[in-house]
C-alpha cells in the first residue's frame, strides 16, 4: 500500500510554511528533514530525553514521537532557531551560556525550550519547581548533573521579571580580558545554545545527492557459527546499490586492538564472517538511497546461524567446561599482578583484625545522548574521510587501515561535534564499517545508530568480580592487602590489558598499605563488549576498597573517617603501584570535610523517622592525568594578519576541549594582549592538525595543554625584540621569519609498571573525598541521595564553570552507577530509562564543591592537573556506605536496587529476630 502523505499548512517560527509529509513521520523527522532545522535533536527517539523537545500551538511537546497525521492544519511552532540567534540571544540562551549548563550541548535545545514554556506559565519559580518541570517532561542529560541547568532557569527569570540585566551576568565570567582561571564561556556555548552547532546527524541533509545510507544487519542471538547469509531478496528491495561484507572487503577484515594474548589484538572483526562473538555483531551493510529503503531491505536478509553456548558472564566463561570463545585462546587471556612490600599471608595471619568479602561492580551503560553517527567520502586528496565521534583520530586511522587494505595515511578523520562519549569513542563503532562500504560503493555512506543500537553495540564499563581482604593491627593501621578480581570485557580485548592495570592500581588506593599481593584477570564472554568509560578502572577498585574500609571500621568500632584518616597516604608512603602522590593532600581533605561531616551525621540522626532512615557515607578516589609512562601531544600555533591560529587535535567529548585550549594559549600569548577572539582555533582533523594522542585519561589538559603552552612559547621568542616588544605579523613576514611553529610535550616523568605492578605511571595525579548524604524509604527500598559534598584537589583551575560542570556530572552518573544503571539485560536494559539514567530528582540539588588546588610542579601549564575522570571514581561507595549507615543494609554488588534494599531490611529483621529468640 503506498504512503499516506499530508499537505499541511504551518507557522514554523512565525514563518508560514506548506510542507507535505508520510503522516506517519514524527513532526522531529519533518521539522530536520523537510524543514532543516536541525536545533530540534533526536536522541532516545521514544520521549525518555527531552531533546526534541518543540512548542506546539503553545504547549511543549516531544516532538519525535508527535506524528505528523497529529499536527494540526494552521499550527504554530516553534523550535529552537525561533527564540533567538546568536546576534540577539534570548536570556535562557545567554544565562545557559554563561553559567556553564552546556557541556556536549546535544540536549541543550531541548532543555532551553522546555525552560521557555515553564517561564511563560510560571515566571517567578523556586527551584524545586524547576527541577520537577524537568522531571515531568523528561529532559535528561548525562553531562551537567543537573545543577547549573537550574541556575540557569532561576536567573534567566530574574531578567525576564526585570529584575536583572544580561550584562550582569559578566560577573560570573571574572576579570575583563581573562580567559585563564574565569568561568569564560566555551566557544562552542553560544552555537550550542542557539541550536546552529551541527552534530553529525544534522549532516545527513547536507551531504552529496548520490550519499547511500546504511543499515546494519546484526545477530540477535550472542555466540554462533555463521554458515550463511543471504541477501538475494534484500538485493532486489527499493533502492538498494549495495549489501557489503566481509567479501568486499580488501584488507585483513580486523580492527588492529593493543596487542593482548587474545589473537594478537586482532580478534574484532569488521565485517563477522565466521562467528558471531555477540549479540548485536555486524554481519552486513545494506546501502541504499534513503534510510528508509535500507531499514526495510536490512529486515529482509537472512542469516543462517548455527548457536553454539553463550557465556554472559566471567564467571560463566571461566567454567571447566566452557568452550573457547575465540578458538586457540583461553577466555582468561590477561593476567596482571601486584606485589608491593612482603608477603601478605603471614602478616594477614597475625592481623589483629581481618575483613574480607565479595564485590560485584556491573555493566554500566554510557547512556549519551547523542546515538552514535557517522559518515564518509573521499576528499578531495584521495583519501578515505570518515567523519565520527571519535576521540583518538590518529590511533583510529591506524586501527581501522590494515583491515581495510590501506595505509594510515590514505585515511583522514574528522571528529563532528560530539554529543557525548565519557570513553566508548575510544573505540572504534561504525568508523570501520563506514570506510568498508565508501570503498566498496565508491560513494559517501551516512551511517547513524538508533538509541538500542547505541547502548548495546558500542562498548560499556566491563564489570569486575572482586575479592578483598585487609589486614589491620590494634590501633585499625592497616598492613596488608590481597586481592583477586575477574574482568569481564566481552569478546574483544581492546584496552583490556590496561583495565586490568588499572584495578591493580586503584584497589587500596588512598592508603598508605605496605603489604599488597594481588591478581586480576582478564576474562572473554559473549557478553557486551568493554571499553574506556570515565574513571576507567576505579569505581570497580574503589566500591570494593572503600566499602570494606568501612566494614573495617565497624568491625574496629572506629568511625569510618576517622579510620581513612589514620591510614591515608602521607610523607614516605606510597600508593599500591609504588608512586609517591605528587602533592600530599588526603589529611588535609579529610580535616576540611570532617565539621561538615559531624554536622551531617546529626542531621540525619535527627531527621530520621520510623519509615525514612537517613545516613552519611564517606569514600576516597585518586586517579592519573596522564597516560601509563611517556604521553606526547604535538600542535602548531601560527601567527596570522587576524590574530593567532592554534591547531590542535584536543577531541572534545563534552568536557570542554575548546575552552580548554583557548583558555591555555590565551594565557600562554598574554603578553601580545590578544582578545581571546583573536585566537582561532582548528581542531581535530587529522589534515590539518599533527597527532596529539587521545581525549581519555584526564590527560588533555595536562599534555595537550603543555603543547600548546610550548608552541606558543616557542611563537612568542620568535617574535620578541631585543628592547621587550613583539614583532608584527607584518614585521616577522618582512624579515622573512617562521610565523608557524610545532608545539610539543611528552610526559617525561612517567614509566610503565613492571611485572609486580611498581612504577610511576603517572605524571599528575587529581585527589577527592565525597560525602553523600541519603534517605531510605524502608517501606519500599527506595534510595533518595540528598545531597552530596566533594572535596578536591586537582590542581590549578582553567575554567571554572567547566570543572564545576564535570564534577557535577561525575556525581550524578555516580548517582546512577550506585543506584539504577545496569546492561545485564537486553531486552530490558535497551532504553535510556530501562537502562537507569538518573533524571533530575535522582540527582541531588545540594550539591557542594570545595576546592583544594595547590599547584602540580609537574603537572599541566600553570600548575594545572586533570578532571574528568576524578568525580566518578567513588561517589557510588560514598552512596553505598551512607545506606549501610541509615538502614543497616549492606549492598556489595550493584546496582543499590528498592528490591536488594528490602531483602537486606527483611535479612536483618530476621537475624536480629533470632538473635532475640537465642
Amino acid at each position: 500500500m503506498p504512503n499516506e502523505f499530508l499537505n499541511k499548512k504551518i507557522y514554523i517560527n512565525s514563518i508560514p510554511q506548506t510542507v507535505i509529509a508520510d503522516a506517519d513521520t514524527s513532526l522531529a523527522e519533518v521539522i530536520r528533514q523537510n524543514l532543516g532545522l536541525t536545533g530540534t535533536k533526536i536522541g532516545c527517539n521514544k520521549g525518555q530525553c527531552g531533546a526534541c523537545n518543540v512548542i506546539l500551538n503553545g504547549k511543549l511537546i516531544r516532538s519525535c514521537i508527535t506524528k505528523w497525521a497529529r499536527v494540526p492544519n494552521d499550527s504554530t511552532i516553534m523550535t529552537i532557531e525561533g527564540l533567538g540567534d546568536v546576534e540577539k540571544l534570548h536570556p535562557l540562551q545567554w544565562a545557559f551560556t554563561v553559567h556553564g549548563a552546556i557541556q556536549c550541548g546535544f540536549c541543550t535545545p531541548g532543555f532551553i525550550i522546555s525552560a521557555k514554556v515553564f517561564l511563560d506559565q510560571n515566571p517567578d519559580p523556586a527551584r524545586h519547581e524547576v527541577r520537577a518541570w524537568f522531571q515531568k517532561y523528561r529532559n535528561a542529560c548525562r553531562c551537567t548533573g543537573y545543577k547549573q541547568i537550574v541556575d540557569a532557569v532561576m536567573d534567566a527569570a530574574k531578567v525576564l521579571r526585570n529584575e536583572k540585566e544580561m550584562a550582569a551576568f559578566s560577573s560570573l565570567l571574572g576579570k575583563k580580558g581573562e580567559v585563564w582561571g574565569t568561568s569564560y564561556p566555551r566557544p562552542s556555548a553560544v552555537y550550542k545554545a542557539t541550536g546552529t552547532w551541527d552534530f553529525g546527524e544534522d549532516f545527513r541533509n547536507k551531504l552529496p545527492r548520490d550519499t547511500l545510507y546504511g543499515a546494519m544487519v546484526q545477530s540477535e542471538i550472542s555466540h554462533a557459527v555463521i554458515k550463511g547469509i543471504n541477501i538475494s531478496r534484500a538485493e532486489k528491495m527499493p533502492g538498494v546499490y549495495k549489501i557489503v561484507t566481509a567479501k568486499d572487503i580488501k584488507g585483513t577484515n580486523k580492527i588492529v586492538g593493543q596487542p593482548t594474548p587474545c589473537q594478537n589484538g586482532l580478534d574484532r572483526p569488521i565485517f563477522c564472517d565466521e562467528k558471531i562473538f555477540m549479540r548485536g555483531d555486524v554481519v552486513a551493510l545494506v546501502c541504499a538511497d534513503t534510510q528508509k529503503n535500507a531499514d526495510a531491505a536490512a529486515k529482509t536478509v537472512i542469516l543462517d546461524l548455527e548457536p553454539l553456548p553463550a557465556y554472559l558472564s566471567a564467571m560463566a566463561a571461566i567454567a571447566p567446561d566452557a568452550m573457547e570463545i575465540h578458538p586457540g585462546t583461553p577466555n582468561i587471556y590477561n593476567e596482571k599482578r601486584i606485589a608491593k612490600g612482603e608477603d601478605t599471608a603471614p602478616i594477614m595471619a597475625a592481623s589483629d583484625h581481618v575483613v574480607e568479602n565479595d564485590f560485584y561492580l556491573q555493566r554500566q551503560p554510557h547512556l549519551v545522548m547523542e546515538p552514535d553517527v557517522g559518515f564518509g567520502y573521499m576528499d578531495e586528496a584521495g583519501r578515505l574521510t570518515i567523519q565520527s565521534k571519535s576521540i583518538w583520530i590518529y590511533f583510529h586511522k591506524a586501527q581501522m587501515a590494515p583491515g581495510l587494505g590501506l595505509e594510515p595515511d590514505q585515511i583522514r578523520i574528522i571528529q563532528n561535534n560530539s554529543g557525548g562519549s565519557f570513553g566508548y569513542k575510544l573505540s572504534i563503532t561504525c568508523e570501520a564499517i563506514i570506510g568498508a562500504a565508501v570503498l566498496a560503493t565508491g560513494k559517501p555512506v551516512f551511517l547513524g545508530y538508533d538509541m538500542a543500537q547505541t547502548i548495546g553495540y558500542t562498548p560499556n564499563r566491563s564489570p569486575f568480580d572482586i575479592h578483598m581482604k585487609f589486614g589491620a593491627d590494634k590501633t585499625g593501621k592497616i598492613t596488608a592487602m590481597e586481592t583477586k578480581f575477574y574482568v569481564d570485557h566481552g569478546p574483544y580485548s581492546e584496552f583490556s590489558e590496561r583495565l586490568t592495570q588499572r584495578g591493580t592500581q586503584f584497589m587500596g588506593a588512598n592508603y598508605g598499605i605496605p603489604n599488597i599481593r594481588g591478581v586480576g584477570y582478564t576474562v572473554c564472554t559473549n557478553q557486551t563488549w568493554g571499553s574506556a568509560f570515565r574513571a576507567f578502572g576505579s569505581p570497580q577498585a574503589y566500591l570494593a576498597t572503600e566499602v570494606l574500609m568501612d566494614e573495617l571500621a565497624e568491625k574496629i568500632g572506629m568511625d569510618p573517617l576517622e579510620l581513612r584518616y589514620l591510614n591515608v597516604i602521607r610523607e614516605g608512603d606510597t600508593f599500591p603501584f609504588g608512586q609517591a602522590p605528587d602533592v600530599y593532600v588526603y589529611p588535609a581533605l579529610i580535616d576540611t570535610l570532617r565539621p561538615k561531616y559531624q554536622a551531617a551525621l546529626g542531621r540525619a540522626n535527627k531527621e530520621s523517622t520510623q519509615t525514612e532512615k537517613k545516613g552519611v557515607g564517606v569514600a576516597l578516589g585518586v586517579f592519573g592525568a596522564t597516560h601509563d609512562g611517556p604521553d606526547t601531544a604535538d600542535i602548531i600555533v601560527e601567527l596570522t594578519e587576524e590574530g593567532v591560529t592554534v591547531f590542535n587535535n584536543w577531541e572534545d567529548h563534552g568536557q570542554g576541549a575548546d575552552i580548554g585550549a583557548l583558555g591555555t594559549a590565551h594565557e600562554a600569548l598574554k603578553p601580545l594582549g590578544l582578545a581571546p577572539e583573536a585566537i582561532k582555533l582548528v581542531m581535530n582533523d587529522t589534515a590539518l592538525a599533527p597527532n596529539a594522542g587521545a581525549a581519555s585519561g584526564s590527560s588533555s589538559q595536562v599534555v595537550k595543554g603543555n603543547a600548546i603552552l610550548n608552541g606558543c612559547e616557542r611563537l612568542l621568542n620568535a617574535m620578541a625584540k631585543d628592547d621587550g616588544t613583539f614583532r608584527t605579523y607584518g614585521e616577522m613576514k618582512a624579515e622573512n621569519l617562521q610565523t608557524r611553529h610545532t608545539g610539543t610535550w611528552t610526559n617525561m616523568g612517567g614509566t610503565v609498571c613492571d611485572e609486580n605492578g611498581q612504577g610511576k605511571p603517572f605524571g599528575a595525579l587529581m585527589y577527592g573525598l565525597f560525602m553523600a548524604e541519603t534517605a531510605v524509604d524502608i517501606t519500599t527500598g527506595k534510595v533518595k541521595v540528598e545531597k552530596f559534598t566533594f572535596v578536591s584537589d586537582i590542581g590549578v583551575i582553567n575554567n571554572i564553570a567547566t570543572v564545576e560542570g564535570q564534577m557535577y556530572g561525575g556525581l550524578a552518573q555516580g548517582i546512577g552507577l550506585a543506584l539504577s544503571e545496569d546492561f545485564e539485560n537486553i531486552g530490558r536494559h535497551s532504553t535510556l530509562m530501562g537502562a537507569g539514567l538518573p533524571y533530575i530528582e535522582d540527582v541531588p540539588d545540594e550539591m557542594e564543591l570545595i576546592h583544594m588546588n595547590h599547584p602540580r610542579q609537574h603537572g599541566g601549564p600553570y600548575g594545572a592537573s586533570g578532571i574528568g575522570e576524578l568525580p566518578l571514581t567513588a561517589p557510588h561507595p560514598a552512596i553505598l556506605n551512607a545506606i549501610y549507615n541509615a538502614c543497616g543494609v549492606r549492598i556489595r554488588r550493584l546496582p543499590a536496587l528498592p528490591e536488594k534494599i528490602l531483602e537486606g531490611l527483611k535479612a536483618n529483621q530476621a537475624t536480629a529476630q533470632g538473635g532475640a529468640t537465642t
